[in-house]
C-alpha cells in the first residue's frame, strides 16, 4: 500500500480535513496536519473484503447488533493530543451508535467496536502509532493482519511468519494481545463464535 501526502501550504485541523477531503476516488488518512491518500494493492484489498464478508455473515447469522464497514473514519489522538483521522481497512460498530446520528458527515469519535488493519509497507504505522491510538480512543478489539509478513522479527518471529495478531482491552484498558498462525482459530470478543483460522485470512 502506498501512502502519499497531498501537498497543501499549511498544516490543517481535523475539522478542515473532514471539510476538504477530495471528491475523486479513494480512501485518506489524516496524518500530522497533512491529507494522505491511501493506495492499498489488489491482494490487501482481498484480505480486508474477505473479513468484511466473514464479518457481516457472523452479524446475520447469530444475530448480532454491529454494522461493518470498509469506510468508516475515526477521529483519534496521539499521546501528545494531536487529531488524527484514520481510515481502518475494517471497521465493527455498533448499530445504534451509528444509527443515532444519520446525518453526520464527519469522522466516528466514539470508539467502534473492532477495527483491522491489513499490513502494508508502512507496517510501523499499524504495530505502534495505530496501536496506541487505538488503545487511547478505547476500541475494545484491534486487528492487525500482517499477510506477508512485513513486520518486525521482534513481532513475528525469526524466521519471520504471517501472523494475525488481536489486542484486547483490558479493564485498565491497556491491550493485551494474542498471535494466531497456521490453522489456529482466532478468538474474538466481538464475534465469540466466529469459526476462522489464521490461514484463511493469511492464505487468500
Amino acid at each position: 500500500m502506498t501512502v502519499s501526502p497531498i501537498q497543501t501550504k499549511q498544516l490543517l485541523t481535523f475539522e478542515q480535513f473532514i471539510k476538504q477531503l477530495p471528491d475523486e476516488e479513494g480512501r485518506y488518512e489524516f496524518v500530522n496536519g497533512e491529507i494522505v491518500k491511501i493506495l492499498p494493492i489488489r491482494l490487501h484489498e482481498d484480505v480486508a473484503d474477505f473479513l468484511i464478508k466473514q464479518f457481516d455473515r457472523e452479524v446475520d447469522r447469530v444475530p448480532l447488533n454491529y454494522r461493518v464497514s470498509g469506510r468508516f473514519m475515526l477521529r483519534t489522538l496521539t499521546l501528545n493530543g494531536k487529531e488524527q483521522g484514520r481510515h481502518p481497512d475494517v471497521t465493527v460498530i455498533d448499530k445504534t451508535i451509528w444509527e443515532s446520528k444519520p446525518f453526520d458527515y464527519s469522522a466516528l469519535t466514539e470508539p467502534p467496536q473492532l477495527v483491522v488493519e491489513v499490513v502494508s509497507t508502512n507496517w510501523e504505522d499499524d504495530y505502534i502509532d495505530k496501536l496506541d491510538e487505538y488503545q487511547r480512543l478505547g476500541i475494545t478489539e484491534y486487528w492487525i493482519v500482517d499477510y506477508l509478513a512485513l513486520g518486525s522479527r521482534n513481532y513475528l518471529g525469526n524466521p519471520k511468519e504471517p501472523t494475525v495478531f488481536v489486542y484486547l482491552l483490558d479493564e485498565n484498558g491497556v491491550y493485551q494481545m494474542s498471535a494466531y498462525r497456521g490453522s489456529d482459530r482466532i478468538i474474538s470478543r466481538t464475534f465469540p463464535e466466529l469459526a476462522l483460522t489464521a490461514e484463511q485470512v493469511l492464505d487468500l
